[in-house]
C-alpha cells in the first residue's frame, strides 16, 4: 500500500480521498496542515519506494521538504487554486488521472531551491507580494480567490513603497529600493497570459527579477511591458534587472522579515540565503506515451 496524505482543509479534499480509495492500493491518511510533515516523517521511517500528497502548492511544499534527499518519491494529487508545481511537471489535474499516475507512473528527479533552511519548490519573493499575499488571503474567505486578487492588486499599486534591500550575486553587491524581488526555481517566462511561469525547456537556476522603478502606480507598467516584450528585452531596460544563478543574498533592515514562499508568508531571519539544490527531489510522473499508430 502507499501512503497517501491529504491536506483535509483543501477544497479537494473529499474528492482526492474518493478517487484514492477508488483506484485502490493507497493507504489513505487524512490530516490538517499543521500535523502533515510530521505524519510523512513517522511514514518515511519504513522508506516507501513513493508516497502522495493531495493539496495545494503549500502542502505539496510541506511534504517536499520532508521527502527531499531521501530515497523516496513524490507523488502528487493537485488540489489547490494555481497548482504550480503539477502543471510544470506534466502531472495530470484530474484526480482520476493524476491516481493512476500516482500508482503506475515513473520516477524522476527535479530541482527545489532553499532559503536559509527552508525548501521551496516554485518561487519566493520580498517587499509588495507578501502585503499583497497577506491581504488576498484575508479578503479571499468572503470574496473568493480572483476578486481577492484583484482588490490586493489595487491596494497594493495604492498604497505600497519600496523596501531596502542589499542584493549579492554572481560577486556583484547591488543595492535597490524596489518594490518586488522575486525569485523562481527555474527559468522564468513574463510573457502573457500568467507572467511568472516556467519557461519549459528553459535553463536550471534561480531566476531573481528585481523591480526597479520606485513608484507603486509603476509596477503595473512595468508588469504589462515585460508582458508584451519578453523578458530578454525589459531585462536591459532601467525597469527590471534579471539575474540567472545558483546563489544570491538578499539583505534588508532588521533581524527578520516576512517573506512570500511558494505563496505562503512566514517570518524567516536576515539575511535569505537562497540556493539552488538540483536533483534533490525524486518525483512520481505519468510514463510517456508512446504508442503510435500502426500505418494503414
Amino acid at each position: 500500500m502507499i501512503p497517501a496524505f491529504v491536506n483535509k482543509f483543501a477544497g479537494t479534499a473529499d474528492a482526492a480521498t474518493r478517487a484514492l480509495l477508488q483506484e485502490g492500493g493507497f493507504d489513505v491518511h487524512e490530516s490538517e496542515p499543521r500535523d502533515l510533515a510530521a505524519r510523512i516523517g513517522e511514514a518515511l521511517e519504513l522508506t516507501p519506494d513513493r508516497i502522495v500528497i493531495a493539496g495545494g502548492d503549500g502542502s505539496v511544499a510541506t511534504a517536499a521538504a520532508v521527502v527531499c534527499d531521501t530515497s523516496t518519491a513524490l507523488a502528487v494529487l493537485p488540489g489547490g487554486t494555481l497548482n504550480h508545481f503539477a502543471r510544470d511537471h506534466g502531472i495530470p489535474l484530474d484526480l482520476a488521472e493524476a491516481c493512476k499516475a500516482a500508482k503506475h507512473g515513473e520516477t524522476t528527479n527535479a530541482d527545489v531551491a532553499r532559503v536559509n533552511d527552508r525548501v521551496f519548490l516554485n518561487t519566493s519573493s520580498v517587499g509588495a507580494y507578501v502585503a499583497y499575499v497577506r491581504f488576498r488571503d484575508r479578503a479571499e474567505k468572503w470574496l473568493g480567490y480572483r476578486l481577492a486578487s484583484l482588490l490586493a492588486v489595487v491596494r497594493m499599486l495604492i498604497f505600497m513603497r519600496p523596501v531596502a534591500l542589499e542584493l549579492e550575486v554572481d560577486g556583484q553587491k547591488l543595492r535597490y529600493d524596489t518594490l518586488v524581488a522575486f525569485i523562481g526555481v527555474g527559468e522564468r517566462e513574463t510573457k502573457s497570459p500568467i507572467l511568472g511561469n516556467r519557461v519549459e525547456g528553459g535553463r536550471r537556476c534561480l531566476h531573481l527579477i528585481v523591480v526597479r522603478e520606485r513608484r507603486a502606480a509603476r509596477l503595473l507598467v512595468v508588469a504589462l511591458d515585460a508582458a508584451a516584450r519578453g523578458l530578454d528585452r525589459v531585462a536591459h531596460t532601467p525597469k527590471l534587472d534579471s539575474f540567472m544563478t545558483d546563489a544570491c543574498v538578499i539583505r534588508m533592515r532588521g533581524k527578520r522579515q516576512h517573506i512570500a514562499v511558494d505563496g505562503e508568508v512566514v517570518a524567516v531571519e536576515m539575511p535569505l540565503e537562497y540556493s539552488l539544490a538540483k536533483d534533490s527531489l525524486r518525483i512520481v510522473v505519468p510514463v510517456p506515451n508512446t504508442s503510435e499508430e500502426e500505418p494503414a
